[in-house]
């Protein structure tokens, strides 16, 4: 299988050293980013191709991974799935927006194309998704995040924000991913609390769900990205692990 990556940043940079030794199950390929420098930078670890426009990959790959914005979903997969492509979907937040998510999965549907979406920086979200099949009746989501993963500068633990999770998708559009994931793995809209904490190093999230199965808690105590505080390195092992996946005869788990 050949694939392509739109954006090159830190998942990116995880995945492709994955490739460069040789471990990721794929032929990692093309690279696409608004930043060519970066995308020249990734490509050369595997000898891999830039592309400057994404529609010049789109003859030779199977798949596409978007790592780069809800933007970048939002103005570039339709046109991929169009093709016929399977993607990838990163930046899951974009999906909150049921017009678009609808939108996809139609022209999806239309063109025998696979969105596929990672379990991205949280765990239990196989629970989650069996649960779903009863009766969810409360999800929540607790996000305690150290100040440079979210760009700010505080002396102590404050809340930043409570309420719904598109909401909480719109206002911090680069952090949370998690809310979207679950609230889409759950078919309801998850609560959520955002917590700034001095006093943390890691990215903790906090899940809680009720319904006609039983309940359950999750924590997961994230370590970010060298190369950018916002993203979990959890984020990228999951992208990882879905493209081995894709390649394997027996699987464990939804």
């Amino acid at each position: 299988m050949k694939v392509g990556i739109i954006g090159c940043g830190a998942i990116a940079q995880i995945i492709t050293d994955f490739a460069a030794e040789g471990k990721l199950g794929v032929d990692l390929k093309f690279f696409y980013d608004w930043d060519i420098k970066r995308a020249e930078n990734l490509a050369s670890h595997i000898d891999g191709i830039v592309v400057q426009n994404v529609h010049d990959m789109l003859d030779h790959v199977d798949l596409v991974i978007e790592a780069a914005s809800s933007q970048a979903v939002e103005k570039l997969i339709p046109s991929i799935i169009a093709r016929g492509k399977d993607v990838i979907i990163m930046s899951v937040g974009a999906l909150v927006d049921i017009k678009l998510k609808n939108q996809l999965e139609k022209i999806a549907l239309e063109n025998k194309s696979r969105i596929y979406t990672p379990s991205g920086a949280i765990v239990g979200l196989d629970g989650i998704k069996a649960a779903s099949v009863g009766k969810i009746t409360e999800v929540s989501l607790v996000t305690r995040k150290p100040p440079k993963s979210l760009g700010i500068s505080v002396d102590e633990e404050t809340i930043l924000y409570k309420g719904k999770a598109s909401a909480a998708v719109h206002k911090f559009p680069q952090n949370m991913n998690v809310a979207a994931t679950l609230s889409i793995a759950c078919g309801m809209e998850a609560n959520v609390n955002i917590i700034v904490d001095p006093k943390v190093d890691h990215n903790i999230h906090e899940i809680h769900v009720v319904g006609d199965f039983g309940e359950f808690k999750t924590t997961t105590q994230n370590r970010s990205c060298a190369t950018n505080p916002k993203t979990s390195v959890l984020a990228a092992y999951s992208a990882i692990k879905l493209l081995k996946s894709l390649n394997e005869n027996s699987r464990i788990g939804t």
